[in-house]
């Protein structure tokens, strides 16, 4: 039986695993401790999703916004363009009116004159 521990060594062996055990357990507690809770873990889980989904909806509003924006100065530039030729064609009749009415009334005086 030399071989066998005595019951003091057994009692210290013991105490020393009882004091390892209570040492990590004392570690556990201090990292779980450190650890968020499910509760809270869920709510933040459950805000962070929301937050990006308002976001995405922002990201989808602001794109239609530009959308339409560029939309409605294409649509503004064009309508310039046709204000512009518009102008331009109203200009040149202004002034081939005019002068086909000038030349056309030197033409009858001249023709009335040589047929005299």
């Amino acid at each position: 039986m030399a071989e066998e521990p005595s019951n003091g060594e057994l009692g210290r062996l013991i105490a020393g695993l009882q004091d390892t055990l209570t040492a990590r357990f004392g570690e556990l507690n201090t990292r779980l401790d450190k650890m968020v809770s499910l509760d809270v873990y869920t709510i933040q889980t459950t805000h962070v999703e929301q937050r990006l989904a308002q976001l995405q909806a922002d990201i989808q509003r602001c794109a239609a916004e530009v959308d339409q924006l560029e939309d409605d100065f294409e649509a503004y530039q064009r309508d310039e363009a046709k204000r512009r030729e518009a102008e331009r064609q109203a200009r040149l009749y202004q002034l081939i009116v005019p002068v086909a009415i000038c030349i056309i009334s030197s033409v009858i005086a001249v023709w009335a004159v040589v047929a005299k």
